[in-house]
């Protein structure tokens, strides 16, 4: 389902915004949508606190792990291996 959303803009903020959905060849609407996107994208999920508190969390276990030249050696045979 889509919702309409009306914005008032002063004029010279709408040419600006005219300008730039042109320069990018494309509709006003369209530049708009993108560009709240692209915010949208850019706001963090969730709580900072609650995440650096699993990080906290995880960072207390000792996990196996190997020499990272091994590792790698492992990985890269992995690709080359033929199924």
């Amino acid at each position: 389902m889509t919702k309409r959303l009306q914005v008032l803009l002063a004029d010279r903020d709408y040419r600006d915004i005219q300008r730039l959905a042109k320069a990018k060849n494309l509709s006003i609407a369209e530049w708009v949508r993108q560009a709240l996107d692209a915010a949208r994208r850019k706001q963090p999920i969730g709580d900072a606190a609650r995440k650096l508190d699993a990080i906290r969390a995880a960072a207390r276990h000792d996990y196996p792990t190997a020499d990272v030249e091994q590792m790698n050696a492992e990985i890269a045979r992995g690709y080359t291996r033929q199924p």
